[in-house]
């Protein structure tokens, strides 16, 4: 019988080695946070590495004030898996000097791979079995003079909103710690998002960077495929690449977004990846144009919640206030896009996603519902879908049903011509509609519940959507959640009782109650391989909703 608690014993393993790890440091990162810190802290990337540069502040020093945050961070979030922080010693001490993150903390996804160091992504038999090299993307890190010194928690199976699994346990969300930071990148979220790191890497397939951007109120740009390395790394689906997942970056503040582009397309990313275009950073000045916005209210599956909505209406008012052109505007069918999508990310009927589980390991709640929609004989999923249909009257929900199998290689190939198709189609609407950026809610919802996933797997259309267009698109904090304000009201709680089941499935974790004071982000999406113009996008935001008087405020360090 010792076989069936294999993987209690390598999760009780790995968490006794995370924590000697942190009790293990020296006695400065077990102290509390001082005044020198904070000034630390408070300093934006560009200005860390001036002052490591005129060798006014030691990496050292930089990354022992963030160490100390970090570890902070995990004790009220559970945001980390690896902690480097005892060889990020000896790498501050040799950090190069006149890279562009010179001395600079760097806070990365489980998934990428550090030598000597487990990238498990939360499966219990990838424990014990450390990187024999650097990744690409962290030699890059490393060439550019930064210090890499945590990895953070993800979901097992890398497909959900939140974080958790049997190997690190479930990372809270630091506003509201009832509710998740997102996934699969919360744990990064919640560590940048406490001020336990400034800058960070994760990875987006579905909305795995914004949505947690979103949750924890930090910034994000998904970037478009090619833009950033991705070789040499984890995943839980090698081989998928019918909606490609893509490394991003992620940080506490606008200017640092900017920054951390801008250093890591600097160091020629193509020369360290063969995945990655040759395509240097190229400006985009927006300061004081007048530009075209679409806004998409409503993908036409899930409405998005009068907390969300409320966010995006701040942003359009205060778009127009400085006279920019503003028009509703949605793409071609964004349901038969989740369609296409949905099914090409489990043509495999999910198969290479269990094969690491260990017998009886813990699954994440929604993928559990997923697996059991994906595993129905074709006989009772017809009748199923005959019943959504016709005693339902709920095409919708159906319709995403009755293509969740797994498919053939002909079935395989035939949807990556429809997704060829749809691209197609929504690169002439954009054309035709004649806008610079689109406007859209990232999630219908703020920040859900610890396990919510189980009612909400199916709330992921207003970022998967851009995935597979493979568009750049980036999210930003707005605002906060009100119970006054974001209460569901009487017209909103008719008009879902004629929604699909799956928009009613994901409003069981709607409480704006519960939910007050989680952040709510916006979504600012270009088109692909458009990262730079994006993050005007989003500046041109931000600078709106100041002189509107609606500036953002993170959390205090």
């Amino acid at each position: 019988m010792a076989f069936l608690l294999s993987y209690r014993r390598q999760s009780d393993r790995k968490q006794q080695e995370r924590a000697y790890r942190i009790a293990s440091l020296p006695p400065v990162y077990h102290q509390a946070t001082t005044a020198a810190d904070i000034t630390i802290l408070s300093t934006s990337v560009a200005e860390l590495v001036k002052k490591v540069q005129s060798s006014v502040w030691d990496p050292v020093d930089i990354l022992r004030s963030y160490g100390k945050k970090a570890i902070q961070a995990h004790k009220v979030t559970n945001c980390l898996t690896e902690v480097l922080i005892s060889d990020a010693e000896e790498w501050a001490r040799t950090a190069k000097r006149d890279g562009p993150l010179s001395g600079v903390p760097v806070s990365m996804k489980d998934t990428i791979m550090v030598k000597g160091y487990d990238t498990s992504f939360g499966y219990s038999s990838l424990v014990g079995k450390p990187a024999n090299r650097d990744s690409p993307l962290l030699r890059l890190l490393k060439d550019a003079g930064a210090v890499p010194f945590v990895k953070t928690n993800v979901p097992v199976t890398l497909l959900s909103f939140e974080c958790q699994n049997a190997v690190f346990g479930a990372t809270k969300n630091p506003h509201v710690p009832t509710h998740t930071a997102g996934g699969s990148t919360g744990g990064e979220a919640a560590l940048l998002a406490f001020g336990g790191s400034r800058i960070g890497i994760g990875t987006d397939v579905a909305g795995s960077v914004r949505v947690p951007a979103h949750y924890s109120g930090i910034y994000s740009i998904k970037a478009s495929t090619g833009r950033m390395p991705r070789s040499g790394s984890g995943t839980s689906v090698p081989g998928q690449e019918g909606v490609p997942a893509v490394y991003s970056p992620m940080t506490r503040t606008l200017e640092d977004l900017e920054t951390f582009w801008k250093a890591i397309v600097s160091m020629k990313p193509w020369e360290y990846d063969h995945s990655c275009h040759p395509l240097p950073w190229r400006d985009v000045n927006l300061e004081g144009q007048k530009v075209r916005w679409g806004v998409m209210w409503d993908d036409g599956i899930i409405p998005p919640s009068p907390a969300c909505e409320r966010a995006l209406r701040m942003v359009v008012d205060a778009l127009r206030r400085e006279g920019h052109d503003v028009v509703n505007f949605a793409l071609p069918s964004p349901y038969e896009g989740l369609k296409i999508g949905s099914q090409l990310i489990v043509s495999d009927g999910a198969e290479t996603v269990m094969k690491p589980f260990q017998f009886k390991e813990p699954n994440d709640p929604g993928v559990i519902r997923l697996l059991k929609v994906l595993r129905l004989s074709s006989i009772v999923r017809t009748l199923y879908c005959w019943y959504l249909r016709y005693i339902r009257r709920d095409e919708i929900t159906a319709g995403l049903i009755a293509g969740l199998y797994k498919k053939t290689t002909t079935e395989h190939y035939a949807l990556v011509a429809q997704r060829e198709g749809y691209r197609f189609r929504c690169f002439e609407a954009w054309q035709d509609a004649g806008i610079d950026f689109l406007l859209t809610v990232p999630n219908a919802l703020p920040a859900i519940p610890l396990g919510g996933m189980k009612h909400g797997i199916g709330n992921v259309g207003y970022t998967f959507l851009f995935n597979i267009l493979d568009y750049s698109a980036g999210v930003l904090p707005v605002t906060k959640v009100s119970y006054q304000l974001d209460h569901l009201y009487q017209e909103f709680e008719r008009d879902l009782k004629k929604a699909p089941l799956i928009a009613k499935m994901a409003y069981r974790n709607y409480d704006a109650k519960a939910m007050h004071g989680l952040p709510i982000g916006v979504q600012v999406v270009g088109r692909r391989l458009e990262e730079e113009k994006v993050l005007e996008g989003m500046k041109t935001v931000e600078a709106a909703l100041k002189n509107y008087g609606k500036e953002y405020k993170l959390m205090e360090l």
